[in-house]
């Protein structure tokens, strides 16, 4: 017997999530709708799968921090950029993410002006963040979408994920931050923004990017 129940009667416990299987682009897309916009999940889809996850109130601040960074040093480095956040992204019929937070760096000139997000007129974000909860389809909607490099901040660890060959190849660098020891940099920058208040890190940032 098949039982129906509305979307938003399934409520996820923080840092958990839930996988349905064999959904429509349009069953994704009618989901999206009854979720709303004023929500504190995250939805991925790729190829009839749907995962819908609910991070942890304690993981929401270090995707904040990662971003705050990195407009710090793409500021000292005298580079446009543009946070998109959790805009959602789509690839009809195949693919739907919305990730932690995005930035458009190389190509921040190319989406100014946007205020509705479509793939067939604007490119992908070029940095994509993800904090603890990641599954595989959200890796595999990355995929598809295209998103070049995607940052996975862990248990106080940073994974680099380079696109190749439409797979994630793990990396010690960034394409972004090529001259930059970001494995290492973001996870301290973290641990030193909760521990001392995120504006006494970022002045101190800026500091030592001028002693450099």
């Amino acid at each position: 017997m098949n039982v129906t129940i509305p979307i938003q009667a399934i409520e996820l416990t923080p840092g958990s999530h839930i996988s349905i299987h064999n959904l429509s682009w349009q069953d994704f897309e009618t989901i999206l709708d009854n979720l709303g916009e004023k929500r504190n999940t995250r939805v991925a889809y790729y190829q009839g799968t749907l995962d819908i996850m609910s991070p942890l109130a304690i993981h929401e601040r270090p995707h904040r921090i990662i971003a705050d960074v990195v407009k710090t040093i793409l500021d000292f480095q005298g580079c446009d950029w543009e946070d998109f956040g959790s805009t959602t992204f789509k690839r009809p019929v195949i693919a739907g993410v919305e990730p932690d937070t995005c930035f458009y760096i190389q190509n921040a000139d190319r989406v100014k002006g946007c205020i509705n997000m479509n793939l067939s007129i604007y490119p992908p974000p070029d940095l994509a963040i993800e904090a603890d909860v990641t599954s595989k389809t959200t890796l595999n909607a990355y995929i598809a979408i295209g998103v070049p490099e995607v940052w996975i901040y862990k248990e106080q660890q940073l994974t680099i994920n380079i696109l190749n060959d439409n797979s994630y190849v793990p990396s010690s660098s960034s394409l972004i931050f090529p001259n930059l020891p970001i494995t290492q940099l973001i996870p301290q920058l973290v641990l030193k923004a909760i521990d001392e208040g995120t504006s006494k890190m970022l002045r101190e940032l800026k500091v030592q990017l001028n002693q450099a």
